[in-house]
């Protein structure tokens, strides 16, 4: 499948609407081995460490969309890499509500955005600036000319780290650009650079045989006669969970009904949403105390017969969670050692997903739901007085 849409001349590839998602995604192996370089270098290093210099009382990471849901991804591993306090807030909610969620002290706001042109990427710092100056502020982008790259040149509580122009994606939707600044996270919680360069050339070669390998796979259960995507993830993989959901919602344009729940929140209530119409995808913790409540659960699935086709990706997936129609997305070789870098993996399946059903409905990758979304959120007014 994927064979033949690259193979296709350009133009063909532009009129169809896929171009441009298509390189982004397949693209994201060997851009996260210049994102690994590049987090590597010491001056980058000096850089990332000088943002936790004092050391902040809390981390809040926030952005709007699928930046809301890198936040989700890394609030765990850097509060368990880091011992501080970290927590995601949507950028949205500290613009309207920064008085009653944002935590007091002298924190450090982790700013996450593709363009950084959204109204509330400047909004939110500009707010906290000027609100709660004890906080320090560090922007992690991928456009070195956007607003929030460019703005705070003068301020010293303000750091900037803006990646690869390549991850600057040219698609409405955020792919590469989603687990590059991912990545560039991670890489707040110090490694040793020649384990960091190891496990991410590790991940990529895991995901390129995933590309190549088994993407045949997910656009065959991508034709299927499903009208709801359930995605579940347990800690940091909630993130994934959500921004694979909205990928799916996006590229669809509504036509696939998405949810994200975690494996044990399922039974609380969501379970009862699952149907013969129902795909389900779980992105599986490689930590073995935390599978075992996530195997329980799809066992329990099979048992009461719940849901259709189901997509599994992690490594050494044991075949009784797994019936005839079912896809194991294996990374093999990726021997994680923490929930961190699997993420990047279980996006990018989320990613293929998506971008298959939109091909099969008939829509665009490239500008989905078109006159509706744009690649930048429209302007609109900050007003003040916001609690």
């Amino acid at each position: 499948m994927l064979d033949v849409l690259l193979a296709a001349p350009l133009a063909e590839q532009r009129a169809r609407g896929y171009a441009d998602t298509l390189r982004e995604i397949l693209q994201q192996p060997t851009t996260w081995l210049g994102t690994a370089d590049l987090l590597c270098q010491p001056r980058l290093r000096e850089q990332l460490q000088a943002a936790l210099v004092p050391r902040p009382s809390h981390i809040v990471l926030t952005g709007s969309g699928s930046s809301m849901y890198i936040g989700e991804c890394l609030a765990p591993t850097l509060q368990l890499g880091l011992g501080i306090p970290a927590q995601a807030i949507a950028a949205g909610t500290l613009l309207t509500h920064w008085r009653s969620v944002l935590p007091s002290g002298a924190g450090l706001l982790i700013s996450l955005a593709r363009s950084g042109d959204s109204p509330e990427s400047c909004g939110v710092v500009d707010r906290l600036l000027a609100d709660a100056p004890d906080y320090r502020h560090l922007v992690i982008t991928c456009n070195a000319n956007g607003k929030l790259a460019t703005s705070y040149r003068s301020d010293s509580r303000v750091t900037v780290l803006v990646l690869d122009e390549r991850t600057n994606d040219r698609s409405l939707v955020m792919t590469s650009s989603f687990t590059n600044l991912l990545l560039a996270g991670f890489g707040l919680v110090q490694r040793e650079s020649n384990d960091a360069i190891d496990a991410v050339n590790r991940l990529a070669r895991s995901v390129q045989h995933v590309f190549d390998a088994q993407a045949d796979a997910l656009a065959t259960v991508a034709r299927g006669e499903f009208s709801n995507v359930v995605y579940l993830g347990s800690g940091g993989a909630l993130g994934a969970a959500h921004e694979s959901a909205l990928k799916m919602l996006e590229m669809s344009g509504g036509a696939v009904v998405t949810m994200a729940e975690t494996y044990l929140g399922l039974r609380h209530g969501p379970m009862s949403s699952l149907d013969e119409q129902t795909l389900v995808v779980g992105f599986l913790s490689p930590d073995p105390a935390v599978r075992a409540y996530e195997l329980d659960l799809l066992r329990e699935l099979s048992r009461k017969q719940l849901g259709m086709t189901r997509v599994l990706v992690g490594e050494g997936i044991p075949a009784d969670v797994l019936g005839p129609n079912d896809v194991a997305v294996d990374l093999a070789g990726l021997d994680a050692i923490d929930d961190a870098l699997p993420l990047l993996a279980d996006v990018a399946v989320g990613q293929l997903l998506a971008f298959f059903r939109c091909l099969e409905l008939g829509g665009k990758p490239d500008t989905p739901s078109q006159g509706v979304l744009t690649r930048v959120v429209e302007h609109f007014p900050m007003h003040s007085g916001a609690a």
